[in-house]
């Protein structure tokens, strides 16, 4: 990464979409910009699970006019994130393939392990470094987030389905605040908090601190109430109770600090937070600087490098702990390269680094589910990886590999994949072919051997193959015409030559 170079961050939130632009310095990230628009998208999810038409005009209509901030900036430079109401929406891949165009650039919905792993890089990024054991607390609007760290380390993490929009939707509704609707709020917010007790409870850090969204609303308010500046104490979460009370609703609230967008959830906001307070037993909260989105820039430097790309280390936790065969998945990880590099000679270098990169996850997975079936390895890798705790990864990602893992032998038209996707496909050929190619579980004589892809629109994949290597190993010759056969049944074409 070129000192002076330009990242940005897209924070797709259940009540509020932010966009973040750093300027890499000497591995730190400095602001230039940041805008923020309460779009409410947790407003829209209905009983049925499904976004509303308005929920998902307003989230367009935002990231269009984040779109025309990025223009210009490289893939590289921009990741944009989607959390809790994007993974509850049954209806989520409508809004992402239009969001995806309008904005420019990707959405990953993330799990909420890896959104409370973000949110701890990014509070963690803005603190002096030292030995002191933090524990992390982001109320969001549809969820709760809670990490127990040290340093730059996330060590425990978790999500919980609570947070200030769907509480306030629940509790408060038309924005009304009563005692009785807040003693409920708070009951229920520590029925679905109650297993966080024993997991951050007091006594396991030193320092909590609050990300983000309400916890940045309530240090705001009582900052202007003459509270200590820089955080939030139980007895100003008291006062700022009283404070709704006597105002009774929220169209009435007049308080000094509190932005016009935050009044309409800060009953459910308070109410998560009193239940956090006691549960945990905290008497003072730091406001953190730091949340997802600046977490989200510092993991885009570290994507970078395969050495400090948290995946790399998460898909050899995975193949450690369903003890794949090490030896094998590192000859399929080289032939399937070698043969994606043939076949995708035109492809610009860091585009070409960086899909060999997940190709080579695929090859180094492919055979997790081997512990479990022998026959069917490949479907309980796939259903594996679907289901996984896969930090660094975002789950549209980890369900490609996936794909990947039970596409690698077997029939082809069982892929949920879409075959005009040409860059999974070629991923795909090529891993399959390196499988074949390495059946004997020994280093495959690939001399002469050449993978050849057609220009576009053609849909044809050619082997060639040196004179007398089908002679030399039949076995592997069978496999290879079979391997045509398969791909007979669906848009591509592999032919081979020299056979």
């Amino acid at each position: 990464m070129q000192n002076g170079t330009l990242l940005a961050a897209v924070d797709l939130g259940s009540n509020s979409f932010r966009l973040e632009i750093g300027r890499f310095d000497h591995g730190l990230i400095h602001r230039t910009e940041y805008i923020k628009e309460t779009v409410r998208q947790g407003n829209g999810l209905g009983a049925d699970g499904n976004l509303g038409a308005e929920a998902m005009q307003r989230g367009w209509d935002c990231l269009a006019r984040f779109g025309e901030r990025l223009a210009g900036f490289k893939k590289t430079q921009v990741r944009a994130v989607a959390t809790q109401t994007l993974r509850e929406a049954r209806n989520r891949e409508e809004f992402l393939a239009r969001a995806h165009k309008i904005l420019g650039f990707p959405i990953d919905v993330i799990s909420g392990r890896e959104e409370a792993r973000l949110i701890y890089q990014g509070v963690a990024h803005t603190l002096p470094q030292s030995d002191e054991r933090r524990l992390v607390v982001d109320i969001g609007g549809r969820s709760t987030e809670m990490i127990l760290g040290r340093g730059l380390e996330a060590q425990t993490m978790e999500s919980y389905n609570v947070g200030s929009v769907a509480w306030s939707m629940k509790y408060f509704p038309d924005g009304q605040f009563s005692l009785r609707a807040f003693e409920m709020a708070e009951i229920a917010a520590k029925a679905v908090l109650d297993e966080a007790f024993d997991i951050y409870r007091s006594g396991l850090w030193d320092t909590a601190y609050g990300s983000s969204g309400t916890i940045g609303a309530v240090g705001d308010v009582l900052t202007a109430a003459g509270w200590p500046p820089g955080g939030v104490t139980r007895g100003g979460l008291d006062w700022l109770q009283d404070r709704l009370l006597r105002a009774q609703s929220a169209d009435r609230l007049k308080i000094d600090g509190m932005k016009e967008d935050r009044r309409a959830v800060i009953g459910g906001g308070i109410s998560v937070l009193r239940a956090v307070f006691d549960l945990l037993d905290i008497e003072h909260m730091e406001a953190a600087q730091g949340a997802l989105r600046h977490g989200v820039l510092y993991d885009l430097l570290d994507r970078e490098q395969d050495l400090t790309d948290l995946r790399s280390t998460t898909v050899r936790r995975l193949t450690t702990k369903f003890n794949a065969d090490a030896a094998q998945a590192q000859r399929v990880s080289k032939v399937s390269r070698q043969l994606f590099l043939m076949a995708c000679s035109g492809m610009p270098r860091a585009e070409s680094e960086r899909l060999q990169r997940k190709l080579e996850w695929a090859a180094q997975l492919h055979e997790i589910g081997s512990q479990i079936s022998h026959g069917d390895y490949h479907k309980h890798g796939a259903y594996i990886l679907d289901n996984a705790d896969a930090p660094g990864f975002a789950l549209p990602e980890l369900h490609r590999l996936s794909q990947l893992v039970l596409g690698h032998r077997g029939k082809l038209r069982k892929l949920e994949a879409d075959f005009e996707d040409r860059v999974f496909i070629q991923q795909l050929l090529c891993l399959r072919l390196a499988v074949i190619l390495c059946h004997a579980r020994r280093e495959p004589d690939l001399k002469g051997l050449q993978l050849e892809s057609g220009a576009e629109p053609a849909r044809l994949f050619v082997l060639n193959c040196r004179t007398g290597w089908a002679q030399a190993y039949p076995q592997s010759a069978y496999l290879l015409q079979e391997e045509v056969l398969a791909w007979q049944k669906t848009p591509w074409t592999l032919a081979l030559a020299g056979l």
